[in-house]
């Protein structure tokens, strides 16, 4: 089978190489997936940089999210099981763990419809409790994470202000439903949220950047707020300042979304029914801004890696189709 491997750490154009390689074998509680197609996510760069927290051994296949067919042709979404990543023909994954595709959606979308909307369930309703009538923020409004808190937090009845750098993307944030977008390239972001809440702020507001987007949340989280941390995109882990968050009387949520996968496997289930019910009424559709064949993996991991890309990127395999 072709599968791109990874076989020393560097950046995904430099590293990534496309090749021929055996047929992966399922362990003991693992199935053999065909790649119908993977979604290309943050963490596939920070695997080929080695600076993700899952450091699987050289020699290894990045794609850590797919729309798979089991053997018996059933569709399904799954997380691949590393060293056997999903930028391949075939992948490994826990037969535990897998997901049915929802009818409502193609390949590329179903792939998509995973980590970024579990994460974004999670994070709104499971950590910030987010209410009918509330303000969410979200940073990176327009990406890949982002756009899927978005598309979850109009869902649930919330006014959703998305924060983005520059024109193209703050365009595609209207698109999404965003109430306010606030283009940080241009704009004062303090000032213009704080002008949109009439002083008030953000009653949840959804990080994924890090660094000085966080410094901008502990500014506009309102009384009684919070503020979830979901990643540091931007490359710098901040360092909140807790006598602030007392004296503002706000919270400040961690959430690891695959420490779900052990410590409560029934809600990552639980969740993908709520989404698969959301995305049949289209209330969420991942916004796939591009689809590219196997040979372009590395040039797409590049590109989100660089963050010039908007919505998800999905690698579609030869025979991955629409549902």
């Amino acid at each position: 089978m072709q599968a791109w491997q990874v076989h020393e750490n560097g950046e995904p154009a430099e590293v990534m190489r496309l090749a021929e390689a055996e047929r992966p074998t399922p362990a003991d509680g693992q199935v053999l997936l065909r790649v119908r197609a993977a979604n290309v996510n943050f963490p596939d760069a920070l695997l080929c940089r080695g600076e993700y927290q899952v450091r699987p051994p050289l020699p290894f296949t990045p794609g850590v999210e797919i729309c798979g067919e089991t053997e018996d042709g059933r569709r399904v979404i799954a997380n691949p099981v590393l060293p056997h990543g999903g930028f391949a023909e075939y992948a490994l994954a826990d037969a535990r763990a897998l997901l049915p595709a929802p009818e409502s959606l193609d390949d590329a979308e179903a792939a998509a419809l995973h980590i970024g909307y579990q994460t974004g369930w999670f994070g709104l309703h499971r950590r910030a409790r987010l209410e009918a009538g509330e303000t969410l923020l979200v940073h990176a409004a327009a990406g890949g994470v982002g756009s899927a808190a978005v598309q979850l937090g109009k869902a649930a009845g919330a006014t959703v202000i998305g924060v983005v750098g520059g024109a193209d993307k703050a365009a595609v944030a209207r698109e999404l439903g965003c109430d306010v977008v606030v283009d940080r390239r241009a704009e004062d972001v303090v000032a213009a949220v704080k002008e949109a809440t009439g002083g008030r702020g953000a009653d949840v507001i959804y990080d994924p950047v890090g660094g000085t987007a966080y410094a901008q949340s502990a500014k506009l989280v309102a009384f009684e707020g919070r503020i979830v941390v979901v990643g540091f995109a931007s490359g710098t882990i901040p360092s909140p300042a807790l006598n602030h968050a007392l004296v503002k009387n706000y919270s400040i949520l961690g959430l690891h979304w695959g420490l779900y996968n052990t410590k409560n496997p029934k809600l990552v289930q639980h969740c993908h029914e709520q989404l698969t019910e959301l995305a049949a009424r289209g209330a969420v559709k991942p916004l796939v801004s591009e689809r590219v064949p196997l040979a372009g993996a590395a040039g797409a991991v590049q590109r989100v890696a660089d963050g010039v890309t908007t919505g998800r990127v999905a690698v579609l395999l030869e025979n991955g189709a629409a549902a």
